[in-house]
């Protein structure tokens, strides 16, 4: 009986459609954690590293937002010919390019030379996911994972990125702090140091790319050639190929997804906004600033509060199955966005620790109910497109953030960018609630219709 309650706490967690995965899968995972790692180490000391260097905040803020505008470029082209180029090859190239930008960060201290390596390479001004690594992969997991696993594989597969992310902070100011009190070196050595480990774990993902075997690839299409592809019926004088209509490269998106398109792209437009003025290398360089904290301190902080977002996503599903995506949404968003708002209000380091813990509870509960949302809202045939437009919007949003926040640290301003994004943030969540809780409802009322439909068919069936 203890077996088969374990069994089913088991399958409930996702742990065996996750040990049931393929090799490639679990090592896709791991190359996650990998990648996160480094990333999360990066993000703890990127500001305090250009700062060390005599770059001014403003510039710093610059810095950043050019990096997020060349991801955008980077990753979309190595995406695009990711499948024709073979995806493999893809992750390698980009590891070799993590590897690089983490050695020219290790040697240089020209704000051009770190900026182009920024842009060119991949570094992660604020911890979450750069380069093209995350959209081939999860293709490459849908492509090798049954369709009823994936939603157990893909939360495996965020949560390890998120406790990747976590660990590399921890350990990165940990390692730093005992750089500078045992070896006697100073910050901006011990901070080079921490982009040659970098540049190592870019190597380590590489030779983790290499180990992929041939299942990754996208599956070929039938050469023209191929006599399984030829008609069956052909003319005397040869085949003959009936003329096809030119479709149109742009994806046909209907007028009613049009409007719901809109929408979508202002309201997380503004959300990806008050995101880039709050990124997490801002907010850390502001406790280390502020309240005079080491790197030892904040990776432990900053490790704490990432773990207890990476456990609190576990509870939005159940949520959600009770009142729904967007109320789960807007409920669990909104305290964080308030959270975020008063960081800078307190003081004391405990009292800005304490709205810093509190944002972290609610902070990432928003994401599985997000992404329902929008499978639900948003037509099967349409969804590559908009989600393509949704993101790339994102994205641009977000990258104007940091410039802004760059000034205003330069100002002594600090403070104002806290108050702004959770204030944008909270206008986010109530947009939401506004223009989108009624096509949930209306949604939830055509499905019950057809399941009474249903029965009522069903009843007359049997009478």
């Amino acid at each position: 009986m203890a077996f088969k309650y374990l069994t089913r706490i088991l399958e409930e967690l996702g742990c065996i459609s996750i040990y049931n995965s393929p090799l490639d899968t679990k090592l896709l995972c791991i190359q996650r954690f990998v990648r996160l790692f480094a990333y999360g180490g990066s993000t703890l000391i990127l500001v305090s590293y250009l700062s060390a260097l005599g770059i001014p905040k403003s510039q710093i803020g610059l810095f950043m937002t050019l990096t997020l505008v060349g991801d955008v470029f980077i990753s979309l082209l190595l995406t695009l010919f990711a499948d024709a180029l073979g995806r493999k090859a893809v992750l390698a190239l980009g590891a070799l390019l993590m590897t690089a930008s983490g050695i020219v960060f290790a040697l240089s201290g020209n704000y051009w030379v770190l900026l182009t390596a920024a842009i060119f390479g991949v570094i992660s001004p604020g911890g979450n996911e750069v380069g093209p690594f995350r959209a081939i992969e999860e293709s490459v997991v849908a492509h090798l994972t049954p369709a009823e696993n994936r939603s157990d594989v893909y939360a495996w597969y965020s949560l390890v990125g998120t406790a990747g992310t976590a660990f590399g902070i921890m350990t990165c100011g940990w390692v730093v702090s005992s750089l500078q009190s045992t070896k006697g070196m100073d910050n901006v050595d011990a901070y080079r140091m921490a982009y040659f480990a970098y540049a190592a774990l870019g190597l380590v993902k590489f030779i983790l790319a290499c180990g992929l075997s041939e299942r990754v690839e996208a599956d070929k299409l039938p050469a023209k050639d191929d006599p399984a592809t030829r008609p069956l019926l052909e003319s005397e004088n040869g085949p003959e190929v009936a003329k096809k209509p030119k479709k149109s490269m742009l994806p046909f998106i209907s007028k009613t997804s049009r409007v719901i398109v809109v929408n979508l792209c202002i309201l997380f437009a503004l959300d990806a906004f008050a995101s880039g003025l709050a990124p997490l290398s801002w907010v850390t360089y502001f406790f280390r600033e502020k309240f005079d904290l080491h790197e030892g301190r904040l990776g432990s902080l900053f490790f704490t509060t990432s773990i207890i977002s990476a456990a609190s996503m576990l509870v939005a599903s159940s949520i959600s199955k009770r009142i729904g995506n967007v109320k789960t949404m807007v409920f669990t968003h909104l305290p964080s966005a308030i959270a975020l708002a008063l960081i800078p209000i307190p003081s004391s380091v405990t009292g800005a620790i304490v709205f810093l813990v509190l944002r972290s509870c609610t902070q990432s509960m928003d994401v599985a109910p997000r992404s329902a949302f929008l499978a639900d809202i948003i037509l099967p045939n349409e969804r590559t497109a908009v989600m393509g437009a949704i993101n790339v919007v994102k994205t641009c949003s977000q990258s104007i953030g940091p410039s802004i926040t760059g000034v205003l640290a330069d100002h002594g301003l600090f403070w104002v960018a806290f108050v702004m994004a959770g204030s944008l943030k909270a206008t986010y969540d109530l947009g939401m609630l506004a223009v989108f809780l009624g096509h949930e409802k209306r949604e939830e009322e055509e499905a019950q219709a057809e399941v009474s439909t249903e029965r009522a068919q069903n009843g007359e069936a049997a009478a």
